[in-house]
């Protein structure tokens, strides 16, 4: 059985690795019903049981595939999703209670559930303080809805101010050998408040598998395509000095994908990975990341290989910074 971690002091307990959703939209290349389905069952069989998709996470399709799934295994995950970012017109954040209310119905009618066990805000909308977007969502708990409140992307501050209205289940943000701003005071304000905190991109959106993405086959038009990370002269640079931690796991027999979640789950036990995967294959190796453990010397070794702020290029172009928080 995996290893068990608790979705806030207030949650259930799901497996310590996760599956975040969004290549079921076919945002990360061309995927299929049938492959996310094939997916989906191996997270079962691995007690991978958190699911984290969203609305935007291609217009809904991802959370229509979930729900094509649980049709014929309810109450086998736990699920969450997320509101508050238009689309249409143009992209932007609304966090008024009739939105959320709209995305959060819509959300429901696609998975085919009348509840889901936590309901993230994808994106602050600053023009809203956010004591009265937690109020919301307290409504939302009260009406059977949701069973508890997240937020992603946020600053220490801004949980610090929701948490004084209502628990806050978990806060999601990415978090990985080369993004370490949550120690800069989430991680800690998280353990502070009894909040899980959510790691996306634990795998740094495929770096640390056990080859290098081919920066030919990205389309400019993905996240990535257009990720400053990702483009020359950032990616070769950024390709070669990851090689040294993908060979330091595979001379150890291990993954490099599942080493960079184990190196994720040891740094506290409240944190929760999300690896995104269209593949069985991907989350075999993702899931072995909750089996093992490391010794400190084992932290220190890798975190001399890949050191905080080894990366080249900003997190986000400055498009895609639209939106999260800012802090230290």
């Amino acid at each position: 059985m995996m290893q068990q971690r608790q979705l806030g002091k207030n949650g259930g307990e799901v497996g310590a690795v996760g599956l975040g959703c969004m290549s079921f939209a076919g945002m990360y290349g061309a995927t299929d019903m049938a492959e996310s389905h094939a997916t989906l069952a191996r997270a079962l069989e691995l007690g991978v049981t958190h699911l984290d998709t969203a609305l935007i996470y291609g217009n809904g399709v991802s959370e229509e595939v979930i729900g094509a799934f649980i049709k014929d295994h309810p109450g086998r995950f736990s699920i969450a999703t997320k509101g508050g970012i238009r689309v249409h017109p143009e992209r932007g954040f609304d966090n008024s209670e009739a939105y959320l209310r709209e995305c959060l119905e819509g959300s429901l009618k696609r998975l085919g559930v009348d509840h889901v066990d936590l309901y993230y805000i994808h994106r602050r909308d600053q023009n809203i303080p956010i004591e009265d977007v937690t109020g919301t969502l307290a409504r939302f708990v009260e009406e059977g809805k949701i069973g508890g409140i997240g937020y992603s992307e946020i600053a220490p501050s801004s949980l610090e101010r929701a948490a004084a209205v209502h628990p806050v289940m978990a806060v999601q943000s990415e978090y990985s050998l080369w993004t370490r701003l949550p120690e800069l005071g989430m991680l800690q304000a998280c353990e502070r408040l009894g909040t899980a905190f959510v790691a996306f991109s634990p795998v740094a959106r495929g770096m640390f598998a056990r080859e290098a993405p081919d920066a030919k086959a990205i389309p400019a038009e993905a996240f990535r395509g257009s990720n400053p990370r990702f483009q020359e002269p950032n990616f070769s640079r950024n390709v070669a000095l990851i090689e040294p931690f993908r060979r330091y796991a595979i001379e150890r027999g291990i993954s490099p994908a599942t080493l960079a979640i184990t190196w994720v789950l040891n740094k506290n036990e409240n944190i929760i990975a999300i690896p995104g995967t269209r593949t069985a294959a991907h989350l075999e190796e993702d899931a072995a990341g909750a089996d093992l453990k490391l010794s400190a010397a084992e932290i220190a070794e890798i975190e001399t290989i890949l050191p905080p702020g080894f990366a080249h290029g900003a997190r986000y172009s400055e498009a895609q910074a639209k939106g999260p928080e800012d802090y230290c």
